[in-house]
């Protein structure tokens, strides 16, 4: 038993290489976009797409978007199994900008193009698209897992 009263396991941890954190990202539809907005740093979830290498966020007026608007931001997605005590996580960190008619036809279309389609009500209008300068990521593997049930239920 560990300090916090839960029995530990040998979990161990791995990279994730960078070709693999994109195949990684392709297999999901909602992240966490991190940006410095309102003397704090924010966690927002958001629904994406992928063009190639570059995040597509579609988003709405507001908070997210303009402190995102040419701005470091980080994006973080993951895929947790609670109950094999495993998963991977995969974080980019990256520059963020608005995209708008001004990018010309060709990038606002292919931008269009990935089909995010927000879970959220509301008008959406607005698209973010990431450019990754730094991605990693980690796999957390379980060791041994404790049994199902505590040994010492049964008399």
């Amino acid at each position: 038993m560990t300090d916090s009263g839960t029995r530990g396991t040998d979990a161990t941890g791995t990279e994730i290489p960078v070709d693999e954190c994109y195949r990684l990202l392709r297999t999901q539809q909602v992240g966490r976009l991190g940006v410095n907005a309102e003397h704090y740093p924010l966690i927002f979830p958001v629904n994406y797409g992928m063009d190639g290498e570059t995040i597509v966020i579609r988003t709405s007026p507001g908070t997210k978007l303009s402190a995102a608007q040419h701005a470091n931001v980080t994006f973080e997605v993951d895929e947790i199994d609670q109950f094999a005590r495993s998963g991977w996580s995969v974080l980019v960190r990256g520059l963020a900008e608005e995209v708008t008619e001004a990018h010309g036809p060709e990038l606002v279309r292919r931008t269009h193009d990935v089909g995010v389609h927000p879970w959220a009500p509301g008008e959406h209008g607005h698209w973010l698209r990431l450019i990754p300068h730094h991605v990693t990521g980690r796999r957390v593997v379980p060791g041994e897992l404790p049994p199902a049930v505590d040994p010492r239920a049964y008399l």
